[in-house]
């Protein structure tokens, strides 16, 4: 709604179609000749796919590639530049707990922790999440970037790792108990106040979009950095993950060119952050106001620890969807061996390497 509101407010006459489905829709479209004129993706590697086929027009012009620091404007081999731009950004690599409980820095059991897996699109993806946060912070992020890009296996020896290490922590659940992290959304029951204020649990690991879950209870929630509290740590920090919502352009009329404008300026960016309680990677947008805010913003901008953009989100489609579905197999079975999902994860990327440009700069410290 906060997001409708900012385009109203432009005056350029708009239709907007939102949906979970969000691949499924957009590749239909293309396919059959009826592209948007701007897509609006939660990661970059479906736009690879696109520029690879020269659906995507060049942003040159549109906005100022000075304001944006690493790593929120990854290139991809052999593809043109400025095809892509961030227009909202979230904070990752962080655990969410209700105000006066802080937890202690130690790893948290199962119980603790308020896990679900379910979403109107692509389930799994939140499980996604701690293998990639895991990894980050065991490895580091020059290992953590060589894999979202495809350059270190899937059954290197430190992914290996962080895959057991969440494995080990969901077999401290029953079978029913997992069975509920299957099936659960992530955003809690409908209507409620999310996973965090519905009992039963008092830790989330869930980026700085969770506030929205929680109602008018968002005020009583406060993070602090996963790295302590992950399974087989405490770790120390080694960077935050992040995401994104990229813009992309499929046509070039000029009022399309002119939304791509005003949705990246100084403006349109401090409102949306100030109505809709997003965050911009536009350095040129002042920070926001009120404790927790500030303490994202300092993680997305402090020079010391680096960014990397979420994995899966980098990923070929076919790579992230194998990718979710073994997260899915590992919640049901963590006691079985993970080196053959990771194998056949393996498989879709291997089937990829030659059709898809790999990105580049996906992690960094800003700027």
């Amino acid at each position: 709604r906060q997001f409708k509101d900012v385009l109203d407010g432009f005056g350029i006459p708009y239709t907007y179609q939102g949906t979970a489905a969000t691949r499924e829709v957009l590749l239909a479209e293309v396919q059959a000749g009826n592209p948007p004129d701007i897509a609006i993706l939660p990661g970059v590697g479906e736009l690879v796919e696109y520029a690879a086929d020269n659906r995507l027009k060049p942003l040159t012009g549109l906005y100022d590639p000075g304001e944006y620091g690493n790593p929120w404007l990854p290139e991809a081999e052999g593809i043109k530049k400025d095809l892509w731009v961030p227009l909202k950004v979230d904070l990752k690599s962080i655990v969410w707990y209700r105000e006066g409980e802080t937890p202690r820095p130690a790893p948290a059991p199962l119980d603790a922790w308020c896990a679900a897996m379910g979403d109107d699109g692509s389930s799994g993806w939140p499980g996604s999440d701690w293998i990639e946060d895991l990894l980050l912070q065991q490895a580091g992020q020059v290992l953590y970037a060589r894999w979202a890009t495809g350059d270190l296996p899937w059954t290197a020896p430190h992914v290996v790792t962080a895959w057991t290490t969440w494995a080990h922590l969901l077999a401290q659940g029953s079978r029913e108990e997992r069975q509920a992290i299957l099936t659960k959304d992530h955003r809690g029951p409908a209507g409620g106040h999310g996973l965090l204020f519905g009992g039963g649990c008092s830790l989330e690991h869930q980026g700085s979009f969770a506030r929205s879950f929680y109602g008018d209870r968002r005020a009583g929630a406060a993070f602090t950095d996963s790295a302590p509290l992950l399974p087989g740590g405490p770790y120390t920090v080694k960077a935050h993950e992040v995401s994104a919502d990229f813009a992309a352009l499929f046509g070039d009329g000029e009022q399309a060119r002119t939304m791509i404008r005003r949705l990246t300026s100084e403006r349109a960016q401090e409102e949306w952050g100030r109505e809709g309680g997003v965050f911009s990677a536009n350095s040129a947008v002042p920070a926001r106001t009120g404790e927790v805010e500030r303490e994202v913003g300092h993680r997305l901008t402090e020079q010391r620890v680096p960014l990397c953009l979420d994995a899966s989100d980098v990923m070929p489609a076919a790579v992230r969807d194998a990718f979710y579905e073994a997260v899915l197999l590992t919640v049901a079975h963590p006691d079985e061996p993970v080196l053959p999902r990771l194998k056949d994860i393996q498989k879709v990327q291997d089937a990829q390497l030659d059709r898809v440009p790999r990105l580049t700069g996906v992690c960094g410290r800003p700027q």
